[in-house]
């Protein structure tokens, strides 16, 4: 294996790499053209706390607007936080500033949704992967840069001599395989997956998914994986978290999420997954859920998810349940927790 593309991350024993607590991200809503006043707040992220442990995958579902991507930012340091707390190997990710800072953004990279425009189509696919090394010098020489930006492009699968390509050269999936070289490049500990197959089509999207395990594996990499197709996450993550308006409902391993749903949101996301065993379809009741999902501006009382839920009752209005373990079981925010077999 290159130097130049190896990881500083080695697998773990279950320790966690990124600790998030009671995490809040809202947007001001403002009106007025010269004196802007704020009327309210969009709840983009509204309290959520998760781990994730070295070397694992943590699958973060949930419908459009719930708050994924908006988490990645503010892990990333995109956008700040509003409150709560965040750290990496055990230093506040929200405190980190000059030189420790520089080096957090080469601890956590991040693998954006839409290959058509995450990559400058006036720059190479050489000038591309090895960007980074111009912002972090210290990672790569100059003159061995070439070299290992041919690495990169061979370690996910596309042909070292296309260096001099341009993207719109390329297929979607390829296009994908260079973002993902991209973020390799400055041998990251964590990368953050946001929807990152999902503008590809089917067959490319299990060849993109099978590249991300086998990196996962030979780099000890941790991903975070936001998707909402609960289809393509199972395959690839140890543990599943799932969000609605902008807050973690259910939390558990794969094999709890899929086989023992708790909390009725995920029991409904599970329902919508297309079975590929044609002998298996319909043997299995498609839960539909009534109405639209509430305004993030003015959520619910109590249980954002009540106004959607077939089991909503009065207490449900007044409290909002705790993300606790259910049932003795993986921990789930639903006052009338249950579980119930949706996958066949």
């Amino acid at each position: 294996m290159s130097e130049a593309i190896q990881s500083d991350a080695t697998p773990g024993g279950g320790e966690s790499i990124i600790e998030v607590r009671d995490l809040v991200k809202h947007f001001p809503v403002q009106v007025g053209i010269l004196f802007k006043r704020t009327v309210g707040h969009v709840k983009a992220v509204d309290g959520v706390s998760f781990d994730l442990k070295r070397g694992e995958t943590l699958g973060v579902v949930g419908e459009s607007g719930c708050g994924k991507s908006t988490l990645a930012q503010v892990l990333m340091r995109l956008v700040p936080q509003t409150s709560g707390s965040a750290t990496f190997e055990g230093r506040d990710i929200f405190k980190m500033r000059g030189s420790e800072l520089r080096k957090l953004r080469r601890s956590i990279q991040i693998v954006l949704q839409d290959p058509y425009t995450s990559l400058n189509p006036r720059m190479t696919v050489g000038d591309i992967v090895g960007e980074p090394f111009e912002i972090h010098p210290e990672v790569a020489p100059k003159a061995s840069r070439r070299q290992k930006v041919q690495d990169l492009l061979d370690v996910v699968g596309l042909n070292p001599e296309h260096i001099n390509r341009y993207p719109h050269q390329f297929s979607g999936g390829q296009r994908q395989r260079i973002g993902i070289a991209r973020a390799l490049a400055l041998r990251p500990q964590v990368i953050i997956c946001d929807e990152p197959v999902s503008a590809l089509d089917v067959s490319i999207q299990a060849q993109v998914m099978n590249l991300l395990g086998d990196l996962q594996d030979e780099f000890g990499l941790s991903y975070m994986f936001i998707a909402h197709d609960l289809g393509v996450v199972r395959h690839l993550s140890d543990r599943v978290a799932v969000m609605y308006l902008g807050k973690v409902v259910e939390i558990g391993t794969e094999t709890e999420i899929y086989e023992h749903p708790t909390h009725p949101y995920t029991q409904a996301l599970l329902s919508a997954v297309p079975v590929p065993d044609p002998s298996l379809r319909g043997q299995r009741q498609v839960i539909r859920l009534e109405g639209d999902v509430p305004s993030p501006v003015d959520p619910p009382s109590g249980c954002r998810f009540r106004t959607r839920c077939w089991k909503a009752q009065d207490l449900c209005a007044e409290e909002q349940p705790e993300l606790i373990s259910r049932l003795g079981g993986h921990d789930s925010a639903c006052h009338f927790a249950e579980e119930r077999q949706v996958v066949p």
